[in-house]
């Protein structure tokens, strides 16, 4: 059985969703790249996140957000991982949508709280009440990703290679996002 990807995966999700770990899975599954934005704007600026945040604000990086996608949706196709907030942009919404498919990977709150609770890599949640902050986050972004054009739900007892065979498997439902052929032989 051959597969051919024929436009960029974008998964979009709160953090601890998994766009990172079951992105690099797909990718592995499906023989095509996997690429983290997050990765991309910080080679690109040459700095960390938290240092364009600290130096220049959250405006001018949602700005050299916009130009990393833009920049990788017109490239070959690839499971692309995004930041938690990049789908919130209408802008970077229709992007994905012109060039690429979104995918939410949409996991509970309890869910998303139990992956990133012990983690201390997570600037947002750097706050008095992190599980507020984060359940504040997800009321507000849940009804933004819920507009992404394809859904899979993360289960508690899901493993990586579980959620990326979801994955794949919603994606073969779509000839126009991955061809699936069958080699017959006679």
């Amino acid at each position: 059985m051959g597969v051919e990807l024929k436009k960029t995966v974008v998964l979009v999700g709160m953090m601890g969703s998994g766009k990172t770990a079951v992105g690099t899975a797909v990718a592995r599954h499906l023989g095509v790249p996997f690429v983290d934005q997050d990765d991309e704007i910080e080679a690109a600026a040459n700095r960390t996140i938290a240092e364009i945040f600290r130096d220049h604000g959250e405006a001018f990086f949602r700005e050299k957000e916009t130009q990393v996608l833009g920049r990788l949706l017109d490239g070959p196709p690839c499971i692309l991982s995004t930041g938690g907030g990049a789908f919130m942009s209408e802008r970077n919404r229709d992007l994905i949508r012109d060039r690429g498919v979104s995918v939410w990977l949409n996991a509970e709150l309890n869910l998303l709280w139990a992956r990133v609770r012990y983690r201390n890599t997570r600037p947002l949640l750097q706050t008095d009440n992190p599980y507020q902050t984060l359940k504040t986050l997800y009321d507000l972004r849940c009804p933004i990703y819920a507009g992404a054009q394809l859904h899979v739900m993360s289960r508690s007892n899901y493993s990586i290679e579980d959620m990326a065979t979801t994955v794949v498997k919603t994606l073969s439902q779509h000839p126009e996002i991955l061809k699936v052929s069958q080699n017959v032989r006679d």
